[in-house]
């Protein structure tokens, strides 16, 4: 877009000194002109009215609107931050337009300190965004990521020329060129827009484009095409009309709508509202959901995106919020779906400019933190409408922008590269599970990933089916870890060699839970196990002894701060000397083998041998007692001795 020349500072401060002094529901020309897009006219309608006092709160926003339609971001600006400091009608979207201009001028300071004052009012999943994009953005020489050239196509403009699309061996765009010198379209001093085709090239390069003639004929716009081989139908925006002249709103707003024209068929209007305007229309073969964006009032920002479920195109649904994963208090457009990446179009002001292209993996009907593709796709202006097919050994991909050295205001750019563009990252998920019990899940566990010099990268919780993800800019090592009271704590070190091919790891973080693993015998504390004999008079272990004391190796690794004791008792037959020495020698055996398998000797105080000395029944000396009467006082307990401090 063409820029607008500044106001004299004097003559700034006077418009900004007057936004005290609204006036009440007065009409202005410049509503008309900013109605109708023409922001121009309407900034200088707007202005003279300030002059007079004769602006309301809601005119001095469409003026600080245009200004930021028309990249006066100094005066959009000061006129967004005046209207913030009154706390009236500055939106989450407007606040987005506020941040924007504040990054696009010499203000960074103020962004960061409004950023601060603001953070609590914005939903989770906006700040994950935020600060994801934001360290990935800093961390990475993001021009070292660009492998590939980018080229502006030579069938461009001077008009806007924008939005491609595949439709088999051509390519479909919009463009505001010029067909009949008598039908212009004011606001952009160019002509209503329209759809063209041209070949495809195998370079990547377009023959000379042609009106697209597949669709209905229109005096109005007609845009943004998009080809679905499944339906043989191109879904597309145009203007809202009746009886062949365009419709208006109550406010003189004319919206764009969608149809969908199927080859040598009919054509349908799919969705329609006088004020709302549809945009981007992109067809899902797989989901058969039609996704598009759109200016709804209820969203999170500006235009959001959307789809609606479909039969074969037919609309079945209403339409249905992606949500504040993709969605935030900016403009997103441009929908896109390539091989289970979703991409997007954002002017959110964390990004590199003004629209920037980000990618989400799609995960089921979840969307991963939304990556900014970096610069060479993205660049400070707008960046827009990518698309991608597989071509060859490689990708073929084109989109849209308005960087410096084009050929005219929006140009369509391509490329070739051999794997999908944008800034590396890893995603980690899966259910934190109980180690002895995998079918159950654990919620409410942190979970975090931290690099090697133990500062943490990432952290969140499981969720109430124990499901857990993290998603971070690429690392060469990591280390997972997990935690929650009364339970073991969890580490997993990741090489290099385990991420290098990997965008996804699927990954079961197994905790125990210390309940589960302790029982109350005798008055204390014990670790859980089934009750084991040694031969009669024996203190050697047998595998059925071993395969439980592996129980206490185990308890002890997660539980490392665990104090022990091991206490061996018999029955009352034999020498009660014999006994205890009996019951040590079992007792040192047990102890042996911990030692001998791993548990630190600093973790076992005592190894002792009680020999009859509690007796649980009657079967004392002398007493007459069946087998198992006698087996119940033949025991070994392993007893945790600081039981009531290990959590505190």
């Amino acid at each position: 877009m063409a820029k607008v020349k500044k106001i004299s500072t004097t003559l700034l401060v006077y418009f900004l000194g007057m936004v005290i002094c609204f006036a009440q529901n007065k009409k202005s020309k410049g509503d008309n002109y900013f109605f109708q897009y023409d922001y121009k006219n309407a900034i200088s309608a707007y202005e003279l009215d300030l002059t007079k006092g004769t602006l309301t709160e809601q005119q001095f926003l469409n003026l600080a609107d245009a200004y930021f339609k028309t990249n006066n971001f100094e005066k959009a600006s000061d006129a967004y931050v005046s209207l913030y400091k009154k706390d009236t009608l500055i939106s989450s979207h407007h606040f987005n337009k506020m941040m924007l201009s504040l990054s696009k001028t010499a203000k960074k300071e103020k962004k960061e300190a409004f950023l601060a004052t603001m953070s609590s009012s914005f939903q989770k999943e906006f700040l994950e965004n935020l600060e994801f994009n934001t360290q990935l953005l800093k961390d990475n020489n993001i021009g070292d990521e660009m492998d590939f050239q980018i080229f502006n196509l030579n069938g461009n403009s001077p008009q806007s020329d924008f939005s491609p699309s595949f439709y088999g061996e051509q390519l479909l765009f919009s463009s505001g060129r010029l067909q009949d010198t008598k039908r212009r379209y004011v606001p952009a001093g160019e002509g209503y827009l329209n759809i063209y085709e041209a070949g495809l090239q195998s370079n990547g390069q377009i023959l000379a484009a042609q009106p697209f003639s597949e669709i209905a004929s229109s005096n109005y716009h007609k845009a943004t095409p998009y080809y679905s081989e499944g339906l043989k139908s191109i879904f597309y925006v145009l203007s809202n009309t009746e009886d062949g002249e365009l419709s208006f709103n109550e406010n003189g707003k004319n919206a764009l709508a969608i149809g969908m024209q199927v080859k040598e068929g009919r054509f349908q209007l799919l969705l329609k509202d006088l004020s709302t305007s549809f945009y981007y229309p992109f067809y899902d073969e797989k989901t058969e959901r039609l996704y598009f964006a759109a200016n709804f009032g209820d969203g999170y920002g500006g235009t959001d995106i959307y789809f609606v479920h479909t039969n074969r195109g037919q609309i079945m649904s209403a339409p249905i919020n992606l949500g504040p994963r993709i969605n935030s208090a900016g403009n997103e457009i441009a929908p896109y779906i390539f091989e289970d990446s979703f991409y997007f179009s954002s002017d959110v002001f964390y990004g590199l400019g003004g629209m920037d292209v980000y990618r989400s993996n799609i995960d089921g009907n979840a969307f991963s933190i939304p990556i900014n593709l970096g610069k060479g796709i993205n660049s400070s202006e707008d960046d827009f409408g990518l698309i991608m097919r597989n071509e060859g050994d490689g990708l073929l991909g084109y989109f849209s922008s308005n960087r410096p050295g084009g050929k005219g205001k929006d140009d369509l750019y391509g490329f070739k590269v051999d794997k999908k563009p944008g800034l590396k990252t890893i995603t980690l998920k899966g259910k934190v599970v109980k180690r002895n019990k995998k079918s159950e899940s654990v919620d409410k566990v942190a979970v975090h990933l931290q690099d090697v010099n133990g500062s943490i990268l990432a952290e969140t919780y499981s969720d109430e089916e124990g499901n857990y993800r993290l998603e971070i800019p690429w690392q060469k090592e990591l280390v997972l870890e997990s935690s929650k009271e009364r339970y073991s704590s969890f580490t997993k070190r990741f090489t290099e060699a385990e991420l290098e091919d990997a965008e996804n790891i699927n990954y079961n973080v197994e905790v125990s839970e210390y309940d589960d693993l302790v029982e109350e015998k005798e008055g204390q504390t014990v670790v859980k196990l089934k009750k084991f004999f040694f031969g009669r008079s024996l203190s050697q272990l047998t595998p059925e002894i071993e395969a439980e004391l592996d129980k206490v190796v185990a308890f002890v690794g997660d539980f490392p701060s665990v104090q022990l004791r091991i206490e061996t008792y018999t029955d009352s037959r034999g020498g009660s000397s014999t006994n205890f020495r009996l019951t040590q020698s079992r007792s040192d055996a047990i102890k042996k083998y911990l030692v001998g398998n791993g548990v630190p000797s600093s973790n076992i105080l005592y190894s002792i041998g009680y020999g009859e000395d509690k007796i649980l029944n009657n079967c004392t000396n002398g007493v007459f007692c069946l087998e198992v009467l006698h087996q119940k006082n033949q025991r070994s307990l392993i007893v945790v001795l600081n039981d009531n401090v290990l959590f505190e």
